[in-house]
């Protein structure tokens, strides 16, 4: 069985990867605004991804 060891952020990452792919394919309906959308949700997953791990920075002092 192959193991598979991911930091925080890599899963995180990649959790916003799929998701991102997903919405764009489900959410659009031609292929323009698919990429658009994913990348647009992609993109505000980092800014929150970043953002949340500052504050939680912060919070521990």
């Amino acid at each position: 069985m192959l193991k598979i060891n991911l930091s925080h952020f890599e899963a995180a990452f990649l959790f916003a990867l799929f998701t991102s792919v997903v919405m764009g394919i489900t959410s659009k309906k031609t292929d323009k605004e698919r990429l658009h959308y994913g990348a647009y949700c992609f993109g505000y997953f980092l800014v929150a991804l970043f953002a949340i791990g500052w504050l939680m920075r912060l919070g521990h002092g």
